[in-house]
């Protein structure tokens, strides 16, 4: 196999629809992979569309029709050689042509393409041509060939297999980008090549790693093709080769590894990697025709949703273990997808981890990510939930967008089969629970609606091509029942998203319920100030407020902002200073994951999971996200460092009274003596009590409060702060605003350090979430922790690293230096915080 990649050589031309004026007719240098918005970009041509509001001024793009061009010099087939054409993405709907034949049409951006030139190839510069149209003008008319299916959001994204948030989310820009995303190559080869290699890993009883090497084959179809040939296998000292008779196209190889290293979740255990590499030979030949190598581990994964007193059970079993899932939701890392690298992918995949994560769920609106991804992912020991790509729509069941879906699957199903980190394919998002109570019963009118994806297609693909792993139907899912027998988002059943949260009712009602598996949550909060004053600037030149047009472009929620301020009303108020506002929201963002995770957490087994909503951001935007676009961690990241640390106290309210949870996700027994003590928020003590515990690995103990601590004679002056070892949790009976919290209650000091600066910080009286927006002095700062409650009389230490030269005394104050003390104003707007969305 001998490959040219063709990487550069391009060209790109605006064809049809409303181009400007100065770009008519006008050739732009391109790189493959990338897109028509990143080769406007890199020529100077358009605006950032992450910045202001020039995605308005964009909009332009959604509708035009573009030209990707290179001249080819191939040298002409050798009698018994194939020459390929490989696209491996196409986004999305394009005519490909090369010296004017025609090679093929595409309407799929989530699968690869291959087309044989041999015949075509001439001994003379040749021109390869991709017409990409407008996804848009084409989802259109498939909707109007079809009819219409209902779904989320205004533009037919259900119609054409594109990612679906390329067409604007309520977090994401509407770009609607075009081009060739995935690499592009020649690839000529003789007799045959490895069209597919799908290793299936199991472990047995005994500690056998078992792994079934599933091998496809496609023949030249010239002279030599029929040839026998031989496939040969290798993996961790197992070494194995099997004939494949002439003119047959696929091979099994088997292969076992005596007490193979088992492959375990982070925080479970180590991630052993061993490659995994396959050849294909004819029999007297020292050269390889094709070779193929990965990386597996050896693991055993099992999805629990067996019944019992409390419903349907969703717990993930991973060899053997039952893994409580500390997880977030992921989207597409940048919008502008080919700008996604290696080494950002780590970046952001290592805060997941750092912030105590253990899955990432690929979210359905998506994309399937690259192999970068999910080999990162391996490495790291990150569970990856992977949904098909159906997310929040009504998908038409007709042609050609069935055998599209299926061709997508089988390929992604297939190509990702060699990674112990993915442990679920799902169905897609929210179709199900959509169809029950969206409305889209009485708009179908009968019409297909993708059930059949879900509940059979993309089931039998996984069944037939990757039948180690788990599928669910859907997210939220009721596993075992008809829709008509129990509703999908039952939380007591299965998978649950909780979106009244947010939507419309206080974070407390979070605790209202016990899910089995909660699959996204999740509350918004603005970007980093940092990230915030890049990006989004007033229209009229002045100070930013929330209700300047550049910043609602960058918040795409139904009445986002008016969500935000109600929820913060009852527990911060709301704050007519932006500076001031800007802090509360994304501290009440924290405080409500927060509170939610360590519900979820308390409850284990009974709840198995949370996956938040979401990791990441794609672009500069006021979301659900704990990093924002420009890859800065914001106040919720700390909050979910926390809450989902392996050891967790927190009190927690049960039928008989409020209970010290002691959450022990760890394989050594916590042993202790928890001190809890009822204090004045100036410090004095009111009560105290030492209680003995022992909690086993992986499980939760839960402690009754004993009554002289329980049991607050001033609720707005009292404090139960409760610590074991390093550990501390801080309980108050009152909301913040409830609360006699002084606004003034800290002082801090400021060291120099080697890289930077320790900053000690010494409260009066309780100070409830000390944090650093370090970002404020330095946009490349970092700080070690954040959202510190600190009691009376006591001091907190953050580590500060800044390459600048800043004034340290910039750090013992506002806007850097904050707290909810300070940010705190008198209740209002609460009587209104369960009306619907306007």
């Amino acid at each position: 196999m001998n490959t040219q990649d063709l990487y550069d050589g391009w060209s790109l031309t605006a064809v049809a629809g409303p181009v400007p004026a100065e770009l008519v007719g006008r050739r732009v240098q391109a790189r493959v992979p990338g897109t028509s918005h990143t080769a406007l970009l890199e020529a100077g041509l358009i605006p950032d569309p992450y910045v202001d509001r020039h995605e308005e001024d964009l909009a332009w793009m959604r509708r035009t029709d573009w030209a990707y061009e290179r001249d080819l010099d191939l040298a002409p087939a050798a009698a018994d050689e194939r020459v390929d054409l490989v696209f491996d993405g196409i986004d999305t709907v394009a005519t490909l042509t090369f010296d004017g034949h025609e090679l093929g049409r595409t309407a799929n951006q989530h699968r690869s393409y291959r087309f044989d030139v041999r015949d075509l190839l001439r001994p003379a510069t040749q021109r390869l041509l991709v017409l990409l149209s407008s996804a848009l003008v084409h989802a259109e008319a498939e909707a109007e060939r079809l009819g219409p299916r209902p779904l989320a959001y205004d533009q037919p994204f259900n119609m054409v297999r594109k990612m679906a948030c390329s067409f604007g989310w309520d977090w994401g820009p509407d770009l609607q980008t075009a081009g060739l995303w995935r690499p592009v190559r020649v690839e000529r080869w003789t007799v045959a090549r490895l069209a597919g290699v799908r290793p299936l890993v199991t472990v047995d009883a005994a500690g056998t790693g078992h792994v079934a090497v599933h091998v496809d084959l496609e023949r030249s179809g010239l002279p030599g093709g029929d040839a026998p040939l031989v496939v040969r296998a290798r993996v961790a000292g197992a070494d194995v080769s099997v004939p494949v008779a002439g003119g047959s196209s696929t091979a099994t190889v088997d292969l076992e590894v005596p007490h193979a290293p088992l492959w375990w979740p982070v925080g479970h255990g180590p991630q052993p990697l061993a490659d995994l590499v396959v050849t294909l030979t004819a029999p007297d030949a020292h050269e390889h025709l094709d070779a193929w190598t990965r990386r597996i581990g050896f693991r055993t994964i099992e999805l629990d949703t067996s019944t019992d007193d409390d419903g349907t059970a969703f717990t993930f079993r991973v060899n053997g273990r039952p893994v409580f899932v500390k997880g977030a939701n992921w989207i597409p890392d940048d919008h502008l997808l080919t700008r996604i690298t290696r080494d950002r992918l780590a970046r952001r995949l290592d805060q997941a981890v750092d912030a105590n994560l253990n899955l990432v769920r690929v979210w359905g609106g998506g994309i399937y990510e690259s192999e970068d991804f999910y080999d990162l992912c391996d490495e790291r020991g990150l569970l990856v939930w992977q949904d098909f790509l159906l997310a929040c729509a009504a998908y038409p069941e007709e042609q050609p967008l069935w055998d599209e879906l299926e061709a997508e699957a089988r390929e992604n199903v297939a190509r990702l089969t060699p990674h112990p980190s993915l442990v679920l394919w799902n169905g897609g998002n929210e179709n199900l629970w959509g169809f029950l109570d969206w409305g889209w019963q009485e708009e179908l009118e009968g019409r297909t609606w993708g059930f059949r994806y879900a509940t059979e297609l993309l089931a039998h693909v996984v069944a037939e091509l990757d039948p180690t792993r788990p599928y669910a139907d859907g997210s939220p899912y009721s596993p075992g029942f008809a829709l008509t027998e129990v509703h999908p988002n039952d939380p007591d059943h299965g998978t649950h998203h909780q979106w009244e949260v947010w939507n419309r009712v206080d974070y407390r009602v979070y605790g209202d319920e016990v899910p089995r598996f909660c699959s996204e949550f999740g509350f918004q909060g603005p970007p980093t100030w940092a990230t915030l004053t890049r990006a989004v600037h007033a229209v009229d030149g002045g100070p930013l407020t929330k209700d300047d047009p550049a910043f609602l472009l960058h918040q795409k929620a139904d009445d986002g902002n008016g969500k935000l301020d109600r929820g913060m009303a009852p527990h911060l108020g709301v704050p007519d200073d932006f500076t001031d506002w800007h802090w509360a929201a994304q501290l009440n963002q924290a405080r409500a994951v927060r509170f939610a995770v360590e519900h979820y957490r308390s409850w284990w087994p009974r709840t198995a999971g949370a996956i938040v909503w979401q990791l990441n951001d794609c672009w500069p935007v006021t979301s659900w996200a704990a990093i924002d676009g420009d890859e800065r961690p914001k106040p919720l990241w700390y909050a979910l460092r926390d809450a989902y640390a392996p050891r967790l106290l927190t009190v927690q309210p049960r039928e008989d009274g409020e209970v010290l949870a002691v959450v022990n996700d760890t394989a050594e027994i916590w042993q202790g003596v928890v001190r809890l003590s009822r204090r004045l928020l100036d410090g004095t003590v009111l009560a105290e009590e030492d209680l003995a515990l022992a909690v086993g690995a992986w499980s939760v103990g839960r402690l009754a409060l004993p009554t002289t601590v329980a049991t607050p004679a001033d609720p707005s002056r009292e404090v139960l702060v409760v610590r074991l070892g390093d550990l501390q949790a801080v309980h108050t009976w009152a909301e913040d605003v409830d609360l006699a919290l002084d606004p003034a209650a800290v002082r801090a000091t400021v060291t120099p350090v080697q890289d930077g600066f320790r900053v000690d910080v010494t409260a009066s009286s309780l100070a409830r979430d000390v944090t650093l927006l370090v970002d404020r002095l330095d946009p490349d700062a970092s700080v070690d922790r954040a959202l510190v409650d600190v009691p009376a009389g006591e001091t907190a230490s953050f580590h500060v690293r800044t390459r600048a030269s800043v004034d340290p005394a910039a750090l013992t104050r506002g806007p850097v230096l904050r707290s909810a003390n300070d940010v705190i104003v008198p209740r209002i707007g609460a009587e209104n915080l369960t009306r619907s969305p306007a």
